[in-house]
């Protein structure tokens, strides 16, 4: 049986953490308008991050490569 998605995000949120984000949103907003990162965020990075990986997995599959090249993603 395989975990569903949310279930692997939840478990290992090794991508993606809150105080990389806070750090990227630092340098992104020099104004400083954005205080503090909500959780979800994370939570949201790392489901788009497990998209792109599996959309270029299967791109670099069909192209008969073993290989994940930027241009995959």
């Amino acid at each position: 049986m395989n975990p569903s998605l949310e279930d692997f995000l939840v478990a290992k949120m090794t991508l993606i953490n809150k105080s990389k984000i806070r750090e990227s949103v630092k340098k992104l907003d020099p104004e400083g308008s954005i205080s503090s990162v909500a959780e979800e965020v994370e939570v949201e990075l790392e489901k788009k991050i497990e998209e792109m990986l599996t959309i270029g997995i299967k791109r670099a599959k069909a192209n008969q490569r073993k290989t994940l090249l930027a241009r995959d993603l």
